[in-house]
């Protein structure tokens, strides 16, 4: 559930990849004619964002005071916010243009009311993008170029305050944080219906919009307050920082895990004498699959894929070797229960060699496998299937194929390179 940034066959790195999403290429010329229709629509955009900033900065304090009143409305019935989106529609968009097509007479005296009857006096008002090198055309490129800037400025200044804290560049305080937001998301996932949110959210919208005041601005901005909040943030974070070095608990050591390989050696059916099971075995391939008689593989006919030598089996792709030597698994006959592998032969003794099985027919392997013998082979209690491997004694005739396992260490190594390897490694992520 997750998402990974690690490539791989199916998972997709760059999510502004055309093969993610089919879109247009780049283009100068759809650039620069994007860009001309894009400003000279972009207007209404620039003077909802003025008018913003004109509200939640008091040029004019009614209408600030008017917007906390219904935010306050709202916020203690939010049932009215359905009714937000009508309002708007209403008085913003429906009786302005209501206004331009019925204008008032020139002359009005205070007494007359407005005349809301009689045919329209004005065409209905038109939204039309601005002309090229127009007024109206050069202010959205001025106020695009400041809201460039605007952006730029913080997005850098939420990244320097918070990809510190967030990146595990400093392993100690970003665990601190991802272990404070995990319970608290747990304790939220609980209590979260017991907290007044109507209170909360009515005391956060006057503080945040109070506090944009002229008055508390000049209070804020004065260079003993500057100071003060500065060292306040200082002493917060030191106090993290020495609470974070002091109870979280990092493992220094790098991840370990144990891979397997398999050495896999063979002999020619023609070569074989069904008497006696003494002919030479000839070293095949070392491959990460053990290639029994009922693998996939195996009965698809393929031929096991892997490596001739030892040294030319290289580490998983992000890790390298934590010991010096391949080491030879002993417990052959745990790695065969644990795979249950059928139709072997088990040396418990010895160089651990797992043998296949020669059977004269298809139907005697069947058999073996629905009612085995009860000599070399363990049966688990309460009614659990048999084990269907046998123990070497070398009182059957052995087949083309013989593998034991080896064993090693690898750790992770600090910066993984991106890229297939050509590692004939499985890692076991049991151990």
């Amino acid at each position: 559930m997750i998402p990974s940034d690690v490539p791989g066959e199916n998972v997709e790195v760059d999510k502004r990849s055309r093969k993610y999403v089919d879109r247009p290429g780049f283009s100068l010329q759809a650039m620069s004619n994007n860009f001309r229709r894009f400003n000279a629509r972009i207007g209404p955009v620039f003077v909802f964002q003025n008018r913003a900033i004109r509200l939640f900065t008091w040029r004019t304090p009614t209408h600030t005071l008017a917007f906390l009143a219904t935010y306050t409305f709202v916020v203690l019935d939010p049932a009215l916010l359905t009714i937000l989106p009508l309002a708007v529609i209403l008085f913003f968009i429906m009786v302005p243009a209501f206004l331009t097509r019925h204008p008032p007479p020139p002359t009005l005296l205070p007494s007359e009311l407005y005349p809301l009857g009689g045919p329209p006096l004005a065409p209905p008002p038109k939204i039309k993008p601005a002309p090229e090198l127009s007024k109206d055309f050069f202010r959205n490129m001025r106020d695009l170029q400041n809201c460039m800037d605007d952006y730029s400025v913080v997005h850098d200044k939420i990244l320097s305050q918070v990809a510190p804290l967030t990146n595990f560049e400093d392993e100690a305080i970003s665990s601190t944080l991802f272990t404070t937001l995990f319970l608290s998301s747990l304790v939220l996932f609980v209590s979260a219906q017991l907290l007044p949110w109507r209170f909360i959210a009515l005391v956060a919208g006057w503080v945040g919009v109070s506090i944009n005041h002229p008055f508390i601005q000049d209070l804020l901005a004065t260079p003993d307050n500057q100071r003060r909040l500065e060292d306040e943030e200082k002493v917060a974070l030191s106090r993290a920082h020495t609470f974070a070095q002091g109870d979280v608990i990092l493992d220094p050591a790098p991840e370990k895990r144990e891979v397997e390989i398999f050495e896999l050696q063979h002999r020619e059916p023609y070569a074989m004498n069904y008497d006696k099971n003494d002919r030479e075995w000839e070293a095949w391939v070392f491959t990460p699959s053990p290639f029994d008689p009922l693998s996939p593989g195996r009965i698809a006919g393929d031929r096991p894929r892997g490596t001739r030598f030892f040294e030319d089996v290289a580490a998983p792709r992000g890790w390298k070797w934590a010991d010096k030597k391949w080491t030879l698994d002993l417990l052959s006959r745990e790695w065969v229960e644990e795979r249950c592998i059928a139709g072997v032969e088990v040396e418990v003794e010895g160089e651990r060699w797992v043998s296949d099985i020669l059977y004269e027919k298809s139907e005697d392997l069947d058999e073996a496998l629905r009612s085995p013998t009860k000599k070399g082979k363990e049966q688990k209690q309460n009614g659990a299937a048999a084990v269907t491997w046998e123990e070497g004694q070398g009182r059957h005739k052995l087949g083309e194929w013989r593998r034991r396992r080896w064993v090693r260490t690898v750790e992770r190594v600090p910066n993984p390179i991106v890229g297939k390897g050509d590692g004939m490694v499985v890692v076991n992520n049991d151990e």
